[in-house]
This record gives C-alpha cells, structure tokens and sequence, in this order.
C-alpha cells in the first residue's frame, strides 16, 4: 500500500491529465473535429496502453462477473458523465458548467455520509468549503444570470452521477489491480463512442496528424494514465478526498490553458488556486482510517 502523501500527489497528476482534456478538445474543435469522435479515438487507443500496463490479456482473466460490470457500469457510467457534462454547453457557459459539475464533491461528501461509508471531521468540512470557494472564485457564480433547465440538469445531474461513480468504481475494481480495472472501464466507454460516432458519420471527419497527436496525448495523459494513478490513490484516500482533491484541476487547467490558448489568468483565479492548495495540505493532515467498501460478489 503506497503512503497517502503519495496518493494524494497521485490524485493531483490525475487532475493534471483530466484538466488536460478540456484544453485539448478546445484545440480539436477549432479544426472541425466532433466531441464524439474525439473521444472515440481517445478510449480506443487508451485502451491497448491499458491492456498492455496491465501485463497483457492474461491478466485480463477475471471473473465474468465483475468483468460484466466493469464494462457495462464502469464504461457505461464514464460515457454517461462525460455526454451529460459535455452536452450541457449547449445551453451553459464553460464556466457555469465547471462550477455546477464541480459541486460533486459535496455530492460524495453527502452520500458518503448517508451510506456510512466516510467519516465526515471536521477538518474534511472545512477543507471541503474551502475547496469549493476556490471553484467559486475560480470561475464565478452561475446564478447572476438565468440558467435555461436543460443545461442546468444535465450538468447538475452529471455531477451526482459522477459522485456516485466514484465509490462505484472503487468497489468495482475489488482486489483488481487499477490497470485492469481501467482497462475493463476504458474498453466499455470506447465501444460506446466507436459506435456512436460511426453510425453518426463523423468517426474519421477532420483528422490530420496534429490531430492524431493531441488524440495520442489524451489517451496516454489523460485516459490511461490518469485513471491508474486515480485509482491507486483512491485505495488509500478513500471518496471524500479523492474527489475534493480532484479540484485541482480547473485551476491546472487554466494555467495550461493560458500557456497553449492565450486566455488570461485574473487574480480570482490565483485566489481560487490559493484556496484549492491549501484544502490540499489540510488533507494531508487529516489521516483517518477508511471505512472499507463492501465487496462486489464475484
């Protein structure tokens, strides 16, 4: 078992390659490249690299029954956060979908509680506050103007979904190592999206060879990377902080994007990262023992 100030700088590089996606997508779709096809081609190739850091399809020899709900619930629930998230903006703002789907760690914080699965200190609340008040000052409030309830729900619902995704997953995986839990979730989102942006037309539409470097970038960095370091540092952190750590990444996302796109960092951003830093360290310091997560039956 790897030590928590490990994990939690497990959890932050995978924020890093998570926060890495918007920026890319950003990229892609000033060159006409679907959201849809993008991220086909992004668990499609994810998934080999997974396969291969497992230690190769004999380690993918598991029980077909937790293989099943790897598949269907953990690639299915990575599909569903990621078109509910993504589709909302058709009606919302980047930023009011960054705030409203940033509210998941309350959500975590909420069901964790009710299930009896974390203990709530409270150092974990005040971290958790000051986590969010970092989002808000990050990217603002969404209510100074009218939110249309399509996008509101959708963003809304993505992130209590993604709330209960995450302990969902940890109990998935069971004594599986990360890389081959990954791989299982990765394939199931990867058949959706080959399927849904084939029968739509758009699978090979506005692919170039910059393109296929930054798909390159998204399925190593932010997909088959990013979800083994989360999962190891989700064994140890446990939901809670896990996901309030996970905050990390709209603020690693706007440096990034002011370097590669141009935009700006204002000070409510720096203010915002400030309060997220901090949350981290107190974190840190908050070391109590998990509550396990009940076994899936074979």
């Amino acid at each position: 078992m790897i030590s928590e100030r490990r994990a939690t700088g497990l959890i932050v590089l995978a924020a890093c390659g998570y926060g890495t996606l918007s920026v890319v997508t950003t990229l892609t779709s000033r060159v006409g490249v679907a959201l849809i096809a993008l991220m086909a081609w992004r668990y499609a190739l994810a998934a080999p690299l997974l396969v291969i850091a497992s230690g190769g399809p004999s380690a993918l020899r598991i029980p077909l029954g937790r293989a099943a709900a790897l598949l269907v619930l953990g690639g299915g629930g990575q599909t569903l956060v990621t078109w509910l998230s993504l589709s909302s903006l058709e009606w919302l703002s980047a930023a009011q979908l960054g705030f409203l789907f940033y509210t998941y760690p309350a959500w975590v914080a909420v069901f964790g509680a009710l299930s009896g699965h974390e203990r709530l200190s409270g150092t974990r609340v005040g971290a958790l506050i000051l986590a969010l008040s970092g989002i808000v000052l990050m990217v603002g409030t969404p209510w100074s103007t009218t939110l249309p309830f399509a996008g509101l729900s959708r963003a809304l619902g993505s992130a209590m979904i993604y709330a209960a995704y995450i302990p969902l997953l940890h109990t998935l995986r069971g004594p599986l190592s990360a890389a081959v839990a990954s791989s299982y979730v990765i394939a199931g989102a990867a058949i959706v999206f080959v399927a849904w942006a084939w029968f739509t037309g758009v699978l090979f539409v506005g692919l170039s060879p910059v393109v296929w470097m930054l798909v390159a970038v998204l399925a190593f960095f932010s997909t088959a990377m990013a979800f083994i370091v989360f999962l190891r540092g989700l064994e140890v952190l446990g939901p809670v902080r896990t996901a309030i750590l996970s905050t990390a990444e709209p603020f690693y996302t706007a440096i990034l994007a002011a370097l590669v796109l141009g935009q700006a960092i204002g000070a409510s951003t720096l203010a915002g990262g400030v309060c997220i830093i901090i949350a981290i360290l107190l974190l840190q310091r908050s070391a109590s023992p998990p509550i396990p997560d009940a076994p899936l039956p074979d």
